[in-house]
């Protein structure tokens, strides 16, 4: 991520001289937006509608189609909880409901203070070790309601 710049109107250009401007470069140019804004903010989406001649609402529909995708500033710290088959059939949605509840967000939101976000993934790769989670870059294997609760508690008074 670049920075916190914001897409407006006139900050189009440089996204103009990457791309042709075609239906076909909306998640190129979405990727593209939340690299540089860090999440995709309502109002790119509106100035990308516009460029693109999409509607806003099919917008919405490809981008959380896919879980790149975030619709919220992220947080310092990233934990991603996996649910793909093998974790979820070990347990992996009682780890997001306790990551949920011990945060206090839902996934795809980042919590008040800004030090953290919460993501679902479908997969991190990791089947043997299930359940997973991924915190910052570090993958937790064999995950319990326990282990994310002592994750969390490390995190929180570091």
């Amino acid at each position: 991520m670049k920075g916190r710049d914001s897409i407006s109107e006139g900050g189009l250009s440089e996204l103009r001289r990457e791309f042709r401007g075609e239906r076909g470069d909306l998640i190129p140019v979405l990727q593209r937006v939340q690299e540089i804004q860090g999440y995709l903010r309502p109002e790119a989406i509106r100035i990308v509608s516009r460029w693109l001649k999409i509607s806003e609402n099919e917008i919405f529909g490809v981008a959380t189609f896919y879980a790149q995708f975030r619709f919220h500033p992220p947080g310092l710290h990233h934990l991603r909880v996996c649910l793909g088959t093998a974790c979820h059939v070990r347990g992996g949605e009682q780890i997001l409901l306790t990551a949920q509840q011990r945060l206090g967000v839902d996934t795809g939101e980042t919590t008040p203070d800004g030090k953290y976000d919460l993501d679902r993934v479908a997969c991190l790769g990791c089947c043997a070790l299930a359940p997973v989670v991924a915190f910052d870059q570090k993958v937790h294997s064999q995950m319990s309601v326990l282990k994310i609760q002592r994750i969390l508690d490390e995190h929180k008074s570091a």
